[in-house]
């Protein structure tokens, strides 16, 4: 087999399994209530105007870490054993 379909099979399999993973958590996001209703999270509500601003900064940075540390161990793993 040809080295060039090896690497692009193996990264075909990888985006399918995060587009999988991706799918998963948009099904599931309305399913935790805590999420973008933390503390922190900026609300401003202008009624005269009918104006509605939010920022889910809170929320974002918790999830943010878990991600970031998901990538950075992928990376380290991926200078280790050269899978993808």
């Amino acid at each position: 087999m040809n080295p060039e379909f090896h690497q692009l099979g193996k990264l075909l399999i990888f985006t399918g399994f995060f587009i999988v993973v991706l799918g998963v958590l948009f099904l599931l996001g309305d399913k935790i209530p805590w999420l973008g209703k933390l503390h922190g999270d900026i609300y401003i509500k202008i009624k005269k105007k009918n104006f509605t601003f939010y920022f889910p900064i809170v929320t974002s940075i918790i999830i943010s870490l878990p991600l970031t540390f998901v990538s950075k161990v992928m990376i380290i793993i991926r200078k280790q054993t050269q899978f993808f």
